[in-house]
């Protein structure tokens, strides 16, 4: 594996700045297309999946994180709250108290559950300095997040989704887990004080972890301070283990805002919170893929998906038309000029871009290219247009193979 810190500086994908911040990494544009396609890749999944998205202000006053119980629990990992017209207000250090306040603020009945409300929103953590490193531990964190409000017999089922979008995304980046840890509380005053909550959350947690066949360790110590969840494990180029995704179920949060939905019988009764991020962070993702791929991403990630490499000068205007081609397909292409070094330096040059579309004076004249593929195989010259059609195919699929059947020369 690489180190995240040296190559997403290297390839242009990120940095940081001492006036701006410790912990405060700024994005270059092709860690900024990285990023968003990321972000574009996860909404479509949410959106098939049923959720839909809110936005939430990134402040809060601290009587909401009172209410919700980290003022008490978490405050340490909290920047200071802030003075404002005779209130204080603070940057959120999560996302769950705001969603808690959206579902209370409509009246829900049994029938519209499973609620699913997601969004990829900023949240803020008061790092140590000590602990700071390129993407992985950073002060602002934005965060793809989700809050399932469901009955006590859906908790079950939803975790069960979660999970099996996890391991979908998973294998759409070209990543793996190393394990699945079942986070525990631990000894001392850092969790909330209701004992039967928690058995009543650890015995869904692990009711869904069995029924899904995965192998997994239950670590005390690890849980979120209202409740226990599912983390699921990855190892950096160091060695050092973190977690990228989780899946928690949170009854405390429910009781303290007062949520609730009008059931079938006509009463009120209290809905069960699901917390679930299917690729956490977005800065520890992107880290976790510069590290796994050396930053040759899969072609739906990649800042260039397509690079054209005209032979000479007599086919810049058909390089050109190509890229234009390209762009009207939602593909991202560029140019490697041959003022820019011989054929074989610009293929060098181009090594992580996942197409190189190589255009001689007979393609040219045939509306054709010669492809080759990142991992060195070469194609027979095809038609541009149905080139052009496979990678885009290619692309949405999120697929990892770069291409499919034959036409590979040796």
């Amino acid at each position: 594996m690489h180190d995240h810190r040296r190559l997403g500086r290297e390839l242009d994908l990120f940095d940081t700045d001492p006036l701006i911040g410790a912990g405060l990494p700024y994005w270059l544009p092709d860690g900024a297309t990285v990023r968003h396609a990321l972000e574009e890749y996860i909404r479509a999944a949410e959106r098939r999946a049923g959720y839909r998205h809110v936005y939430s202000p990134v402040l809060g006053k601290r009587e909401l994180y009172e209410i919700s119980g980290h003022w008490s629990h978490y405050s340490d990992d909290m920047f200071p709250p802030m003075d404002l017209g005779g209130e204080q207000v603070v940057l959120r250090p999560s996302l769950c108290p705001h969603h808690a306040v959206i579902f209370r603020s409509r009246a829900h009945s049994y029938r519209d559950l499973p609620l699913r409300m997601a969004e990829l929103g900023g949240m803020y953590r008061s790092e140590l300095s000590g602990v700071l490193g390129g993407l992985t531990r950073v002060r602002a964190i934005q965060l793809n997040d989700a809050h399932i409000f469901c009955t006590l017999d859906q908790v079950a089922e939803e975790a069960r989704a979660a999970l099996g979008m996890i391991a979908g995304a998973y294998r759409a980046m070209g990543i793996t887990a190393v394990r699945h840890r079942l986070s525990l509380p631990g000894p001392g005053g850092k969790y909330v004080a209701a004992p039967e909550m928690w058995r009543r959350s650890v015995a869904l947690l692990t009711e869904v972890l069995d029924a899904s066949g995965l192998v997994y360790e239950a670590v005390e110590g690890e849980a979120a301070f209202y409740g226990p969840k599912i983390d699921v494990q990855v190892v950096d180029a160091a060695g050092r283990e973190s977690t990228l995704s989780t899946v928690q179920i949170d009854f405390h949060q429910p009781e303290r805002f007062d949520l609730h939905y009008m059931g079938a019988d006509g009463a009120k009764h209290r809905p069960v919170m699901i917390h679930r991020s299917i690729i956490g962070s977005v800065e520890r993702a992107v880290a976790h893929l510069i590290e796994e791929h050396g930053g040759a991403f899969p072609a739906w990630l990649a800042p260039v998906q397509v690079v054209v490499l005209p032979i000479s000068a007599s086919e810049l205007p058909t390089a050109r038309r190509l890229v234009a081609r390209c762009a009207d397909l939602g593909l991202r292409a560029d140019i490697a000029a041959p003022e820019r070094g011989t054929l074989g330096a610009r293929i060098r040059e181009a090594r992580l871009v996942p197409y190189q579309a190589v255009i001689g004076a007979r393609e040219a004249a045939n509306d054709h290219v010669a492809l080759r593929l990142r991992d060195g195989r070469r194609l027979d010259a095809l038609p541009a247009g149905e080139v052009l059609t496979r990678v885009r195919a290619l692309v949405d699929a999120h697929d990892a193979a770069l291409w499919e059947d034959g036409g590979v020369a040796a």
